[in-house]
């Protein structure tokens, strides 16, 4: 017979291995990475990011999630347009380096370089949603909207699956399994279903859910039909009055252009505005179908009333659509917490670059302008990353890569471009030596009747400096030359005004003041030409004789 002091001696003995052992076992255990992505959504449209549009609250979910970790309130775009920001976040460069300068832009399976990464490091990957990078993601799992060149269509989605015969999206309109639903609800169904049924669970998982909405047309699913209807949304007095905003590269010669570049909420832009898409009686058929733009606009409106309607019609139906993406980002934290994944999964949320919501009368993304440019990040992890914090550190879309790879236990590959911040995850602080601007180019010039002219520039926490070198990257003036001209509402040829824009941010955060031409900037403007220049250099980002017509260009007015 066993003493009773031996055995209760044994007992803690054995519980307190026990314990031990399940403390080691979480110590060696790799955190699961949840990276959701949604298409245009810009950081006005949340709550902690105190906008115009914050006391609507219209993201109560991912406020929470955000302010459970760290907030970064200077995370940037390097190109803001869909297919080139998703290239950088995978590839972890510039768009020269990576190939992807536009639209068009593809990014074979070997340059994939995140997935690839991560795969190395013993993680099972997934990609489900928008992928909208035309070739094959190099992921051991996916399911991606193929409609529309990759867009994919908000009601009863078609995607393609790994495991079917892949095929590029550009090749036709019904290519893989067609969904019922909305898609912001199709596209967590299936990233449930694979967190639940299809992963192997003996392995860490890195998850890419990437939301459709909310891109244009804005249609939402129906049960958001009446959500902020009879609430008077909040305007940007920019959207009346621009000030000095803007230059003769974006106005013309007397504002000779103004009713051609930058798509607009008022009837200003005579090609594209954003009336000409909202006040169609289907424009809604899946979301409303007994929408009726009657009883919201009349033809005898002056052109202040038909701007205010407009606008607030533009912003509930975005804003509907971003209600669906937090609704289902609760749905997928739900299912998380009651399968135990939540502690240890590193939750990583933000847009594929920013968006105009009215700002300077400016409907899209594409400008350099603020809330173009600026991306919402942030992430909560909280074995390493402490709760309620917010950070001023530059971070731009390239540094995504770099740093979950390091966050996975990896290092960066050497072609990467982007830098890791997870020391300024853990410690909230900048480590000495951390990238103090960010650069930025816009490769598409006139294109897509959103016409904006293209250009590039350099923004520090304090300085914004922008050139607007207006001309397409290839040169349409030489009769050898080869692109895509049939491809929809492009004014390629059509060379605009080259024009420098400065603006101070600490003073004129709204950028409404282009003080390029004031003598008291003409010191700083000097010193953030010449960090241009080099930033230009380091990221091989120069034109030189690849595109020597816009070399030109930046040498006949580099010293304007």
């Amino acid at each position: 017979m066993i003493p009773k002091t031996f055995a209760t001696c044994v007992l803690a003995l054995v519980i307190s291995t026990n314990i031990n052992a399940q403390k080691n076992s979480k110590k060696t255990q790799k955190p699961n990475i949840i990276y959701i992505m949604s298409d245009d959504h810009t950081t006005q449209a949340f709550g902690i990011y105190g906008s115009r549009l914050a006391k609507l609250n219209p993201t109560p979910t991912l406020d929470k999630i955000a302010n459970e970790g760290i907030i970064f309130d200077n995370c940037f775009v390097n190109n803001s347009i869909c297919t080139p920001s998703r290239a950088a976040i995978m590839s972890g460069q510039y768009s020269q380096a990576n190939g992807v300068l536009d639209l068009e832009g593809e990014l074979p399976m070997d340059r994939q370089y995140l997935p690839i990464e991560l795969k190395k490091l013993g993680y099972q990957t997934a990609l489900i949603g928008k992928w909208h990078l035309h070739d094959q993601p190099n992921f051991d799992y996916y399911s991606v909207l193929t409609q529309h060149g990759g867009q994919g269509s908000y009601f009863d989605p078609y995607l393609t699956e790994s495991g079917t015969p892949y095929a590029n999206p550009d090749a036709g309109d019904k290519i893989g399994k067609q969904y019922k639903g909305h898609s912001s609800d199709v596209i967590t169904d299936i990233s449930i279903n694979w967190l639940k049924n299809k992963r192997d669970k003996n392995k860490p998982f890195v998850l890419f859910h990437q939301f459709k909405a909310p891109h244009d047309n804005f249609e939402y699913a129906p049960r958001y039909k009446d959500y902020l209807e009879d609430t008077e949304i909040p305007e940007p007095a920019s959207l009346y009055y621009n000030g000095n905003n803007g230059s003769i590269a974006t106005r013309g010669a007397n504002d000779s252009l103004l009713h051609v570049i930058g798509s607009s909420v008022s009837k200003r832009n005579t090609i594209r505005s954003q009336g000409m898409m909202l006040w169609n009686k289907s424009s809604l058929k899946n979301s409303d179908p007994n929408f009726d733009p009657a009883k919201k606009i009349r033809d005898d409106m002056s052109p202040n009333a038909y701007t205010h309607a407009t606008y607030q019609e533009y912003l509930k139906r975005y804003l509907r659509c971003v209600k669906g993406v937090d609704d289902n980002v609760a749905r997928l934290i739900e299912f998380l917490k009651k399968e135990g994944l939540y502690e240890n999964t590193i939750i990583v949320y933000t847009g594929d670059q920013g968006f105009m919501l009215g700002e300077h009368d400016y409907i899209d993304k594409r400008w350099m302008y603020e809330e173009s440019m600026r991306m919402p990040f942030f992430i909560r992890y909280p074995e390493k990353i402490k709760a309620g914090q917010r950070t001023n550190a530059i971070i731009n879309n390239t540094d995504f890569a770099p740093t979950l790879i390091e966050l996975a236990g990896g290092k960066a590959p050497k072609q990467m471009q982007g830098h890791s911040f997870k020391t300024i995850l853990e410690t909230g602080k900048e480590p000495a030596g951390w990238q103090q601007s960010t650069y930025y180019r816009y490769w598409m010039h006139m294109a897509h009747s959103h016409a904006n002219p293209a250009h590039f520039g350099l923004r520090t926490k304090k300085y914004k400096l922008i050139f607007f070198y207006g001309k397409y990257w290839v040169d349409t003036k030489d009769p050898k030359a080869d692109w895509n001209k049939k491809s929809w509402g492009n004014l390629f040829e059509m060379d605009t005004p080259a024009a420098w824009e400065f603006y101070d941010l600490s003073k004129d955060p709204e950028e409404m003041n282009n003080a390029y031409n004031n003598p008291a900037y003409k010191e700083v403007i000097a010193d953030l030409k010449l960090q241009l220049a080099a930033k230009r250099k380091e990221l091989k980002e120069e034109d030189g004789k690849k595109f020597p017509h816009i070399q030109k260009v930046i040498d006949q007015h580099w010293n304007d």
